[in-house]
């Protein structure tokens, strides 16, 4: 797949802003040197039809709790983020960020150093990691276990920090009721990326933090206090302020299509944007029907992911069902769909998805089916 030319053509090819139908993308020694209409593509080399599929660069997911039958709860090593990243991989995911959840502090210690063992192995996929808690609400948990969290002291924030500067991505959500935004300040200061949620903070609080330096919020809507005629909350916090970005849970049962289109207009205008998040757990790329966290049973049921009380643990969704979510149930435009699992979870932690210029590497590049129904790695499903 990486020899001299490979030509690919035959279905709409996303550059990472907006769909281009009739054009080629032509791959040398397994890089883009040209984007080009179909009647002006060199006739060298290997020509690949994509049959209708839509060439797209790989999906990024900024909060990948689990897959390939783990979590990165269960024994946090190098080789389980490989083999949670392997699995997205094979559903379009080309970059993730395991997401540890409210563990204890030996915990967050041993997914912190087998994330820089992967760095410094150079695990393909891996963009670095997602901190979601301890420091959050007991009060907005959701899933977490509340006897798990805490405040954040000077020995978390130490630890955290020094790691910041050995990954590629730290991603952290914090609730204001368990971190202080001088500690915000200095978690941004050392390069980590500070996401608000699991939190009832009020909108008043919310913006300060921004101020702080929090740059987005995790899976919007979702355990945190809400948009309200006097009390706009966390949610009316990241619709008021354009700078603010928000994941999104695009499933149909996370957040329904109703709210979630009235959040993708608002969003609309300032740097900030909505992006899609998985929110996976260990049954995504499996068949399995259950499985454990921290020793309390999941189970995974008609699209959802419960605990026994019904409390919704994670999400049973792949990124291209949530493009179909998005588009067929939001009425939002594919080419936008596509960039909130791409360019945009993308520009969050540094990386550019843009085919508009040479360099873009095919390893990092799927072919979406038509009628968005399934994803496959090129390199891997051709």
């Amino acid at each position: 797949m990486t020899q001299a030319l490979s030509t690919y053509s035959g279905g709409p090819i996303f550059d990472g802003l907006r769909l281009r139908e009739g054009y080629a993308a032509q791959f040398r020694e397994g890089r883009l040197v040209a984007l080009v209409p179909s009647a002006d593509r060199d006739e060298g080399g290997e020509h690949i039809d994509l049959k209708g599929d839509i060439l797209s660069p790989g999906y990024v997911d900024l909060q990948v709790n689990g897959g390939g039958g783990v979590m990165l709860n269960d024994a946090p090593s190098a080789a389980a983020i490989i083999r949670i990243v392997e699995a997205h991989r094979r559903m379009g995911t080309t970059t993730v960020l395991p997401t540890l959840i409210t563990d204890t502090a030996e915990k967050t210690a041993a997914a912190l150093a087998a994330g820089i063992a992967a760095t410094e192995a150079g695990v393909r996929g891996f963009g670095g990691l997602h901190l979601e808690g301890p420091h959050l609400s007991v009060a907005r948990k959701g899933a977490h276990d509340a006897s798990l969290i805490r405040p954040m002291d000077a020995a978390d924030l130490e630890r955290i920090c020094r790691a910041a500067g050995r990954l590629a991505t730290l991603k952290v959500t914090v609730a204001p009721e368990n971190v202080s935004a001088e500690q915000v300040s200095r978690l941004v200061a050392a390069g980590v990326l500070v996401s608000l949620g699991h939190t009832d903070a009020s909108f008043e609080t919310c913006i300060s933090y921004v101020k702080a330096g929090a740059r987005c919020a995790t899976h919007l809507f979702n355990a945190m206090s809400q948009l309200g005629n006097r009390m706009p909350g966390l949610v009316g916090a990241v619709l008021e302020t354009p700078e603010m970005s928000a994941g999104v849970i695009a499933d149909g049962i996370h957040v329904h299509p109703a709210s979630l289109r009235a959040a993708w207009v608002a969003k609309r205008r300032g740097e900030g944007r909505l992006f899609l998040v998985s929110d996976a757990m260990a049954v995504a790329g499996t068949d399995k029907t259950e499985f454990e966290l921290e020793g309390r049973p999941i189970t995974r049921r008609d699209g959802r992911l419960c605990l026994a009380d019904g409390t919704l643990a994670g999400a049973d969704l792949e990124l291209t069902t949530a493009l179909a979510v998005l588009t067929q149930r939001c009425g939002v435009d594919l080419a936008d769909a596509l960039a909130a699992a791409t360019a945009v979870p993308a520009g969050l932690i540094g990386l550019t998805v843009d085919l508009s210029t040479p360099g873009y590497a095919l390893s990092d590049m799927i072919r979406i089916a038509p009628d968005l129904t399934s994803a496959v790695p090129v390199v891997d499903g051709r």
